[in-house]
């Protein structure tokens, strides 16, 4: 098992926060065991010809056969909404001596792949090489239309957790992110699944360090890094992950679309979880403005709550939306 222990003050400088770094990486995982993310299929088939160009030799083997990534490529986020870019920057910060013993570590008995084994003779080079592997990627993969989806899948996982917590508690919480998380107030365990790649024993202590939550998008379960000694994180697999392949939902009745209008029942029923402009856009392949539009009108009739995120306003169904919706 793995234990997260607790001293006073630990569990309120508990924080989430998600990692545009960390999906992008874990999206690799898709490409190595495309049959373990089924939700995930229908965008790697719009995604194959642009993921062809890349250099795939290398973003392929940045994940072990048993699915482990080198711990520097998924650092703990400084912030509950990180930047892409500001993240590659400070990948690009890496010290060169982590570079083998965590890709050792990833990789276990594992042979490295080639690619990796010549390119740690040269760390630099093999770092910069990653970088430029992983802009390329995000930019001509991920950035366009997958990432403003996965936002949304995020944004909503974080709402709602903060909503459990403040209704539960840390003990509801925690439940609520793995049933193999116990909590009993000073220590957090998690009991592994008993397979071949098991993660190893740890007694991971707080120590004033504070635990970062972390939802993501292609977990099986809660897990942390393989270092115990890094930051304290606990990664779990975010709600909702499988709307990832959802198509928009065709407007259900009759009555609704002719009170609104198509577009703005469309909208309606998308905001069962807060969403921004952009985001509302991306899903219906229309533009911000059109998007726009319809939102104000259906703020102001009372079917929606906005709320301020960062940069980005974000809506979501009212109560009176949602029994319109009913």
């Amino acid at each position: 098992m793995i234990e997260f222990r607790f001293v006073v003050g630990d569990l309120a400088r508990t924080s989430f926060a998600y990692s545009p770094l960390q999906e992008a990486v874990y999206s690799l995982r898709c490409w190595r065991d495309p049959a373990r993310y089924p939700h995930q299929r229908p965008w790697q088939r719009r995604l194959g010809p642009a993921f062809a160009r890349q250099d795939t030799e290398l973003l392929t083997a940045l994940i072990a056969s048993r699915l482990w990534i080198p711990d520097f490529l998924t650092p703990r986020p400084e912030r509950t909404r990180p930047v892409f870019t500001q993240q590659l920057q400070a990948l690009r910060g890496t010290r060169l001596p982590l570079l083998e013993p965590h890709f050792t570590a990833a990789y276990g008995s594992d042979p490295l792949p080639p690619v990796i084994r010549a390119g740690l003779a040269d760390p630099a080079r093999l770092l910069d090489r990653i970088v430029g592997a992983l802009d390329a990627y995000w930019h001509e993969c991920l950035a366009p239309d997958w990432w403003p989806r996965v936002h949304t899948i995020l944004e909503a996982d974080l709402a709602h957790r903060g909503k459990v917590l403040a209704e539960e508690g840390a003990g509801g919480l925690f439940a609520g992110l793995d049933p193999r998380l116990s909590w009993n107030g000073d220590i957090l365990t998690l009991v592994k699944r008993f397979d071949r790649h098991s993660w190893p024993e740890a007694d991971i202590l707080i120590g004033g360090r504070g635990l970062t939550l972390v939802p993501t998008l292609f977990a099986q379960g809660a897990h942390t890094v393989i270092d115990p000694a890094l930051p304290p994180l606990l990664v779990y697999p975010a709600r909702g992950r499988a709307t990832i392949s959802e198509t928009p939902p065709p407007v259900s009745g009759e009555a609704l679309t002719r009170l609104l209008g198509a577009p703005r029942a469309r909208i309606l029923h998308l905001l069962a979880e807060p969403a921004s402009t952009t985001e509302l856009a991306h899903r219906l392949a229309v533009t911000p403005g059109a998007v726009s539009q319809h939102l104000s009108v259906l703020y102001d009739a009372g079917l929606l709550l906005r709320t301020r995120s960062g940069r980005s306003v974000r809506y979501v169904r009212s109560e009176l939306g949602e029994r319109l919706c009913g």
